[in-house]
């Protein structure tokens, strides 16, 4: 069914999938890589909401109805994704049953990724929510070197840069972070396991109840041809 019109593309780093505002044009299915959804606030600052990497979808709810993206998506690890016309999507979405299930998966995951987050933006020190961050960054792309600057830290988690910086070297202190150049990051993860908060293992813990209540597979795996 999506076969056809599916193109394979490039995610280059710090490529816009999608801005805040405007419409949703395509449906992008990541194969590598690593995806961040940030809001925008009025006074030019920014939060990431989440971070998709192959176990999920770039602007899928857009089958919700015709209205602007409330997130602008942000490529933070370069990869590839599968990416097919939103238009063309619905169509599929109003036909398959096997779709519109995974599209409703992909909701619940979201939803509860959102309420966990900001809990735990309003509840736990920024120290342990950067921890917890560079493990989520580091789940998406199954890897220990992250491509991120401390400016996109910063933006991500909603904190000066500054503040990225005096976080780093304490990490950094305690062993969390092996080391750290420009442009990439390397972690250990079980002693930034001990300096993230509980959110990041509650989060795993919540998908994969999710997924094992549902018996669904991630949405880009159950696409039919």
């Amino acid at each position: 069914m999506l076969a056809p019109d599916l193109q394979r593309v490039t995610l280059d780093q710090d490529a816009v999938l999608s801005r805040s505002g405007d419409q949703i044009e395509n449906v992008f299915f990541p194969d590598a890589g690593a995806i961040s959804l940030m809001v925008d606030m009025a006074d030019g600052q920014t939060v990431s909401t989440g971070v998709v990497g192959r176990e999920g979808a770039i602007g899928v709810l857009s089958v919700l109805g015709p209205s602007p993206s409330g997130i602008t998506a942000i490529v933070r690890a370069a990869g590839t994704a599968s990416r097919i016309p939103a238009l063309r999507f619905h169509a599929v979405f109003n036909r398959s049953p096997a779709i519109r299930h995974a599209v409703q998966i992909h909701a619940r995951t979201l939803l509860m990724k959102f309420q966990l987050g900001m809990a735990c933006n309003a509840l736990h020190p920024v120290k342990a929510r950067m921890a917890r961050w560079l493990l989520h960054f580091s789940d998406r792309i199954d890897h220990d070197f992250l491509p991120l600057t401390q400016e996109a830290l910063s933006q991500m988690i909603g904190v000066r840069r500054t503040t990225v910086t005096v976080l780093m070297r304490d990490l950094r202190a305690s062993g969390a972070i092996k080391s750290h150049r420009r442009g990439q990051i390397e972690i250990d993860r079980s002693r930034l396991a001990v300096a993230a908060c509980e959110c990041h293992g509650t989060m795993r813990l919540e998908l994969e109840k999710i997924f094992a209540i549902s018996t669904a597979r991630p949405i880009s795996l159950a696409m039919p041809d």
